[in-house]
């Protein structure tokens, strides 16, 4: 087997491993240090949210391996450091590491507190992320004072930190399923959180990332990729965990996993077809009933039941390989992916076995690997993908003149489709008194301009040339260039996001608007015109 030997990239860090090559496969502008920097940031920064999430649930359940997933975390936020270090110089990361950690000491106070019914503490803990969000604030608008603004960043955290909070909040009162919506949305917000901060170094450091390449729809596939399978990674190593503790949040935690299935073949839709996304989804969620297989039989104490399990899974490994060289047979070879899959299910089945055996150490030791292991495989999918279709993915994320441009939502999904490329929002579109609402930020992201946010004033400004428009939350009426315009239903947040009726937003900007009620989806297309994409610091 042909082996590449590839860094792990946490910000340019020198620890390697061996992962399998794809075959041929080659990437232009999806590999480098600017998508090395988003892809490392966004890796480290949602391991930080599924990892304190398992954390303060094992905590407040006073789990044997509770000390074991704090580490675990811990050596998360030792990477991190390291990051901020080989950007910055070790005097920054070592000062970034005592903020950075106190915040995870509040959350556990918070778990304390809660699980002694200390209401009292449980405010403390609360006042005291709240002063840690503005040195963390601090601490990056001082090393880079040009691109990171203070009241953006802390607001950027308090979202974080209301989103673990909600998650442990809804474990605690038992509301499992919004426990784990509330994870994804934590996880997913990481990743938004580490494309703005690789944007603001990227700008801080031009000669280090040359324009041009720092953003494409290569780099916008690889990251998407990274989150989807990473989460994945962990949702499995923690659902079969649930289940072998018989937990009670097991079926939530199982149908997160299945939710983010649903994502990942939408986002193989988004590449290869409708077909070829409904083909895989049933081959992907076969292997996840096979490690249920695994685990109900480890429950029993059947080793043939066991056995059988992992004969399927070796039938599963072979099935998925051949669907990914039939899509790409010139860049993906089958062996080669079959190999990379017997990675990915050997690190799964030996962090449960290690669960079992009450190893916890290395469980959580073997479950990052598992994790970090799904970026690589993102990397060399990504590779494969652009190399199949370069003139779709190959240059700057913005639409040539008079380029068609698709843009793809669906209700109560946080998948967006921009020219094929799929990657995952912080929020989904929702149906309120009959309108349909989207998250304003994403299509301003999605279509180049730039938009602001007032979390002070309530107040988001989106500004293309000459054009300035402006809501207000809670407002049905809008600006267009000082004119009022009534919009016909009130603006919302939505967990920090603002929320506008599909049909005037895009009536306003010139797009034309098409919505599938069978489904949900809602499909936006505009002839555009050459554009950059603007720095994001909004809502």
């Amino acid at each position: 087997m042909k082996k590449l030997h590839s860094k792990l990239a946490i910000l340019m860090l020198c620890l390697s491993l061996f992962i399998p090559a794809l075959a041929n496969a080659h990437e232009v502008d999806t590999n480098g240090a600017a998508p090395e920097l988003q892809t490392a940031l966004g890796e480290l920064l949602g391991e930080h949210a599924l990892l304190a999430v398992i954390a303060m649930q094992k905590g407040y359940d006073g789990a044997a391996d509770f000390n074991d997933a704090a580490a675990a975390l811990g050596k998360n936020t030792d990477d991190l450091s390291a990051a901020i270090a080989s950007v910055y110089g070790s005097a920054a990361g070592e000062a970034f590491k005592p903020i950075w950690s106190s915040h995870i000491g509040y959350f556990v106070d918070y778990v304390k507190a809660t699980a002694a019914r200390d209401e009292t503490g449980r405010q403390k803990a609360v006042a005291e992320l709240e002063g840690y969000r503005m040195k963390q604030a601090e601490f990056f608008h001082n090393a880079n004072p040009g691109y990171f603004e203070t009241a953006a960043l802390a607001d950027g955290l308090k979202m974080h930190i209301t989103h673990l909070l909600d998650a442990f909040n809804s474990y605690v009162n038992k509301d499992y399923t919004a426990a784990y919506e509330d994870t994804r949305t934590a996880y997913a917000h990481m990743f938004m959180t580490a494309k703005s901060l690789a944007a603001g170094i990227q700008a801080q450091f031009p000669a280090k990332f040359p324009a041009g390449t720092t953003t494409s729809p290569g780099i916008d596939l690889r990251a998407g990729l990274g989150q989807l399978l990473g989460e994945h990674a962990t949702l499995a190593a923690l659902a079969m965990q649930k289940g072998i503790d018989g937990a009670p949040d097991f079926t939530a935690a199982a149908a997160a996993l299945n939710s983010n299935t649903n994502d990942l073949s939408a986002a193989i839709a988004s590449v290869y077809g409708t077909a070829a996304g409904d083909a895989f989804k049933p081959i992907w969620s076969s292997h996840i009933g096979y490690f249920v297989d695994y685990v109900k039989a480890t429950a029993a104490k059947d080793e043939a039941g066991r056995g059988q399990a992992v004969a399927a899974l070796e039938d599963y490994r072979m099935k998925q390989a051949v669907f990914f060289n039939t899509a790409n047979p010139a860049y993906f070879e089958t062996a080669a992916i079959a190999e990379g899959l017997k990675m990915h299910i050997g690190h799964l089945l030996d962090t449960f076995n290690s669960y079992v055996n009450k190893d916890y150490a290395n469980a959580y030791s073997l479950e990052r690997t598992a994790y970090s292991h799904m970026f690589m495989t993102a990397s060399e999918l990504t590779g494969g993908i652009v190399a199949q279709f370069p003139d779709k993915f190959h240059g700057v994320t913005s639409a040539a003149a008079g380029e068609m441009t698709t843009i793809s939502m669906k209700k109560g999904s946080k998948a967006v489709t921009v020219n094929g490329t799929t990657s995952q929002m912080d929020v989904t579109p929702v149906m309120k008194n009959g309108s349909l609402f989207i998250p304003l930020r994403y299509l301003g992201e999605a279509i180049g301009v730039k938009v602001t946010w007032d979390n002070a004033k309530k107040t988001l400004w989106i500004m293309d040339g000459d054009n300035t428009a402006v809501f207000w939350a809670g407002q049905s009426y809008m600006e267009l260039n000082g004119e009022r315009k009534n919009i016909g239903a009130p603006v919302f947040l939505d967990s920090g996001r603002v929320q506008v009726p599909v049909r005037f937003i895009a009536e306003l900007l010139g797009w034309k608007v098409n919505y599938t009620p069978a489904d949900g989806t809602v499909t936006l297309t505009k002839a555009m015109a050459a554009t950059t994409a603007a720095t994001e610091h909004s809502h």
